[in-house]
């Protein structure tokens, strides 16, 4: 029998399209705050690099209550590098909210993540958002929705999706663009009467699947999931299986929570159908099913889809080790990794021989670029490789990953674009006409070939451009492709950097450092614009003596250094070379500091 009082739904769309907004405003209608509460946008957003970059990283649940039913739904983020979130999350929703950008239209993360949702069976309900864009274009992007649809094999009752027309900022919907625009109803209505109540056997054992894993200070390793069956109160005594079936632990339910609003709020007893939060558990991880003692079969779940990419973390060996932060040994950045591959399935740990230093698998340099950036925030020092492409042996060939690529840009620069691209060994599929004089233009590209084009991309298109990237396949191996094509300055001494030498040094290419910067022998100051790298003094001052000459006391004027971005320096930085990562500090660097050793390491590389 399923609950009446419960609706289970997810959230999915491409970054950008206004999913976290659209969540504000409901929450906003449905009352969930005081009418004098002081409410920050983008609520859902709650972590300092999440509010930062203005993505959602981890998936999280809220619920809000209308009229007699508590609907619970669950913000999914939009990029494809976190897709093991939404993946393991679309099984604790009965429904989908796909969101679409009236004027992008459907985008790659869009079809990645509605196959997923079709796959399971659900039943989206279609929202094409930002209406009031003044390019936009809603009764296309209807239609392309409906090829995306019938592209990812929908059945003929997914086809049947209804369609509602918003502006999530200003918190309408209205399912036919001449009705009045007045509140989000018509959206709350349509999930009551589209999404299915949870179904589940009140009266089987009690058994959840757990999708979510974060630590609470309060109350340690807390679980998220949904009830697929039965009832749990406080204190029963639980057993944790995996998807083997072999049972992980058995122990007690300390504490059970239910969602309300963004606040976590504990409860003596929970139901099929309820997303509760569950702690006292402390080896239960994701993708286990947590239920009632007798307990030996496991609800089944979806694998995730496995890492595409890899960098090596090390410690930081460099002269200006431990000046900044408080968290340096191995042993201490190891601890801190296994602690986030217990928690987020999408990475991988794996250990060198020596124990020095650890692979960290991700889906993408965002995704691993957001793991080192919170970790330097905790007060960790470390050293980052280049990241690099992990391949896979099938019947004796070697297969590299291959994404899809969707660019758009002005028709100006789609020829350079295509050129870029082309070197990259990259093929493409499509190429059409967006309106507005934009070009969209989709290639599948090796996930190598791809790796620090992002900069490349935004010079080539002044900046104006915008691509998007999502797994695709693996494919054999597309042979080399030519990386960074120019060489790197390398300072010859340790100290600060001096304004008079720079500027002798700036028609020798783009320098990193300005006046003053601290730099240290082997670490990297600057771009060569010949393709050879290139030992320069930074720290040489002008020689002062009591002559004076015309010309010579000119004042020097500096061309202000090159800034990155932390994953635009991970995809900088070649082999031979390491990102340094402190808490104040990014440098580039030599992964051998003395000239001696880098002309022997390159010997034997030979």
């Amino acid at each position: 029998m399923a609950r009446q009082t419960v609706r289970n739904i997810a959230i999915i769309a491409h970054v950008d399209h206004g999913k976290t907004t659209l969540i504000d405003s409901l929450m906003k209608q449905s009352g969930m705050f005081r009418d004098n509460q002081k409410v920050e946008t983008c609520v859902m957003d709650s972590g300092d690099l999440e509010k930062e970059r203005g993505i959602t990283i981890l998936a999280k649940p809220t619920s809000i209550q209308w009229g007699d039913t508590r609907i619970n739904i669950i913000d999914t983020p939009g990029h494809a590098d976190f897709g093991g979130e939404v993946e393991r999350v679309l099984h604790m929703a009965d429904g989908a909210i796909l969101l679409t950008d009236a004027a992008e239209g459907p985008m790659p993360q869009t079809k990645f993540v509605l196959g997923k949702a079709l796959k399971q069976g659900l039943r989206p309900i279609v929202i094409i958002n930002k209406i009031d864009r003044s390019d936009a274009r809603p009764e296309e992007v209807v239609d392309e929705v409906f090829d995306l649809f019938v592209s990812l094999d929908a059945s003929d009752e997914q086809l049947d999706f209804p369609v509602l027309y918003a502006s999530g900022r200003d918190g309408w919907c209205v399912s036919d663009l001449a009705d009045t625009r007045e509140n989000l109803t018509p959206l709350l209505d349509l999930v009551l009467k589209h999404v299915p109540p949870p179904a589940g056997d009140e009266a089987a054992p009690f058994a959840m699947l757990a999708t979510l894993l974060d630590s609470d200070p309060f109350l340690g390793r807390c679980l998220t999931g949904r009830v697929i069956q039965g009832s749990a109160k406080v204190n029963d005594t639980v057993r944790a299986v995996d998807l083997d079936g072999s049972v992980v632990e058995t122990g007690r339910l300390t504490k059970l929570l239910k969602f309300d609003g963004t606040q976590r709020v504990p409860v003596d007893k929970v139901e099929t159908g309820d997303i509760i939060c569950i702690a006292g558990l402390t080896k239960a991880s994701v993708s286990d099913t947590i239920g009632a003692p007798g307990l030996d079969k496991p609800v089944q779940s979806t694998p995730i889809d496995p890492p595409t990419m890899a960098v090596t973390i090390s410690v930081n060996d460099s002269p200006f080790a431990g000046k900044e932060g408080s968290k340096v040994t191995s042993t201490m950045i190891r601890e801190r990794l296994l602690a986030e591959a217990e928690t987020n399935v999408a990475i991988t740990f794996r250990e060198s021989d020596d124990r020095d230093s650890f692979e960290i698998g991700g889906r993408g340099e965002l995704q691993l670029g957001v793991l080192i950036e919170t970790m330097r925030r905790e007060g960790f020092e470390m050293s980052v490789s280049r990241p690099r492409v992990l391949f896979r042996e099938e019947d004796g060939q070697k297969l590299e990953p291959l994404e899809e690529v969707t660019i758009d840009v002005d028709e100006e620069y789609s020829s350079s674009v295509v050129d870029g691209m082309n070197r990259r060994k990259a093929e493409m599929l499509d190429m059409r006409s967006s309106g507005a004089g934009k070009t969209r233009i989709v290639f599948l590209a090796p996930s190598r070939g791809l790796i620090g084009y992002q900069s490349r991309f935004l010079t080539d298109t002044r900046g104006t451009g915008v691509l998007n990237r999502v797994f695709h396949s693996y494919a054999p191996y597309k042979g080399d492709i030519p990386q960074r094509r120019y060489g790197a300055l390398i300072s010859t001494e340790t100290g600060q950097a001096v304004a008079y030498a720079i500027f002798n040094l700036q028609d020798r290419g783009a320098m990193f450092v300005g006046h003053q910067t601290p730099v240290y022998q082997g670490m990297i100051v600057g771009e060569h614009n010949r393709d050879n790298d290139l030992e320069v003094n930074v720290l040489k001052g002008k020689k002062l003596t009591n002559m004076r000459a015309s010309g010579s006391d000119e004042a020097v004027t500096l061309t202000p250094p090159r800034k990155m971005s932390l994953e635009d320096m991970m995809s900088y930085i070649n082999e031979d070379e390491l990102l340094e990562v402190t808490p104040k500090s990014l440098r580039l660097r030599k992964a051998h500091l003395c000239p001696h050793e880098r002309k022997k390491a390159s010997r034997q590389a030979s």
